[in-house]
């Protein structure tokens, strides 16, 4: 049976608007049906924290710490809590809900979808597997996230490598369509990661960073010599298409979808109106 083509596309490191706008009109060109199902690479520039829709700026974010890193800031559509995006591969993933590969829920869609990144584990030799509550009390653990540090417990259907938590992904559905993206990690740095974000006392920042160890995981911590980011994309490259059975036909955006990005990035996602909502 011949597979489907879907587009690829690998933007490069972008600015933290650009990369928000990108995937939400790569969403809306979709949903119009100018553009097939698209899968993206990307990384960031400057190095960025992203919160989810839903969090609470002023209550969870140390912005003296985000300006002393000189990081990027901004606030992606979709859920989820908040990532270091530095050394690591972002992917998004855009599809309609009604394609045939696509189950009803969400979290039958995000396991669907993240056999991908699965795929691209095996590729650079880690025997990862999908995490799932074995019990009732991990179960609320997923509803209630006790940090807003993203990494900091596994979702249902994330990737899990020894028991710890390798890559983070979140979902949004809009116009009919399935965004979802996330971070595939080569290195942590815990110390900066832990300083982005507020907590009630340093005794709970310090046992909530110890108990990181044990929960969450980059790809370099478990390879007997360090990968490359090329490396690492490549393998993605594969495990998306194997993952998700589809063919690649490369794509880059034209002077007009530019300027749509551009100008999207511009008057939503630069806008502290935006990314201070809430």
């Amino acid at each position: 049976m011949d597979k489907e083509t879907w587009y690829f596309i690998d933007s490069g490191n972008c600015s933290p608007a650009y990369n928000m706008a990108m995937d939400e009109m790569l969403l809306h060109w979709h949903s119009k049906g100018v553009l097939p199902p698209i899968v993206r690479f990307y990384g960031w520039n400057p190095a960025t924290l992203s919160i989810g829709y839903f969090q609470k700026v002023h209550k969870e974010i140390d912005f003296e710490a985000v300006n002393k890193y000189g990081l990027g800031f901004v606030r992606r559509p979709t859920g989820g809590r908040g990532v270091l995006h530095d050394q690591e591969l972002t992917y998004s993933v855009i599809v309609s809900e009604e394609h045939p590969q696509m189950p009803a829920t969400v979290t039958e869609a995000y396991r669907v979808i993240s056999e991908g990144i699965l795929q691209g584990f095996r590729y650079l030799g880690l025997d990862a597997y999908f995490s799932v509550p074995r019990t009732k009390e991990e179960e609320n653990q997923l509803k209630n996230p006790r940090s807003s540090v993203c990494f900091d417990a596994p979702s249902w259907y994330e990737l899990v490598v020894e028991g710890r938590k390798i890559a983070g992904s979140a979902q949004t559905r809009q116009k009919g369509v399935i965004l979802q993206h996330g971070s595939i990690i080569l290195d942590i740095d815990e110390d900066k990661l832990f300083n982005l974000f507020k907590y009630p006392s340093e005794r709970v920042r310090k046992r909530m960073q110890k108990a990181f160890k044990n929960k969450a995981v980059a790809i370099n911590e478990l390879k007997s010599s360090p990968v490359e980011l090329k490396d690492v994309s490549e393998a993605f490259h594969k495990g998306f298409a194997d993952g998700l059975n589809v063919g690649w036909e490369p794509y880059q955006l034209n002077d007009r979808e530019e300027r749509e990005v551009w100008e999207l990035a511009r008057t939503k996602y630069e806008l502290e109106e935006w990314n201070f909502r809430r």
